[in-house]
């Protein structure tokens, strides 16, 4: 079985809905797609450095593959542990940048994000995806964001976990296929290149 280490990266936030505290979306999002249960409401914490999620799932358009381990990587997006970074990057499979499309800062700083985690690896636009996390009660609009050129490369989902959070899971099943069959030819080749 395949095993995928998807990094979750992104901005921190913070915002705040009936005097709770709630993070940017990275915590909330891990926690969804792997079926954890912790920090459910309460006090927000930042993420301290990285919390590590590992949980086995179903795949989408993956071939004779059905299903893969995954280690999803929770970064913190503060920026007193980029002396961490380099080796949380150590063997990563994809990168998942998560940001909020109504603070127009962030979509200048997903650009940070991708030349740190994504073009320093060299990795394939397969192996990237961008999340456009939408908070609850924002108004969501799906129509093209203002990115960066390299970013547009790479497959934008938008969620919003209020309204269509299974719509959500389906297309990261996708992204993990995607993911999945990227590992596997690239194993293939690997193990051509030994036997010629």
């Amino acid at each position: 079985m395949f095993k995928a280490k998807i990094l979750l990266i992104g901005p921190n936030e913070l915002f705040s809905r009936n005097t709770y505290l709630f993070q940017s979306g990275k915590t909330v999002l891990a926690n969804f797609l792997s079926d954890a249960t912790e920090n459910v409401g309460g006090e927000y914490r930042p993420t301290q450095a990285v919390r590590i999620l590992e949980y086995e799932s179903q795949l989408d358009g993956c071939g004779d593959v059905k299903s893969c381990e995954v280690e999803l990587w929770d970064c913190s997006g503060d920026f007193k542990f980029e002396s961490c970074w380099p080796a949380l990057m150590k063997d990563c499979s994809g990168v998942v940048i998560v940001f909020n499309p109504d603070i127009p800062s962030q979509l200048k700083e997903i650009e940070t994000w991708h030349s740190m985690f994504i073009a320093s690896q060299s990795l394939q636009d397969s192996q990237c995806l961008l999340i456009a996390h939408h908070k609850p009660g924002s108004a969501m609009e799906e129509g093209r964001l203002s990115l960066a050129s390299q970013l547009n490369r790479f497959t934008l989902i938008h969620s919003e976990m209020e309204e269509e959070p299974e719509d959500l899971r389906r297309a990261f099943c996708r992204y993990l296929g995607k993911v999945v069959n990227t590992l596997s030819e690239s194993r293939e080749q690997e193990e051509m290149s030994i036997i010629t």
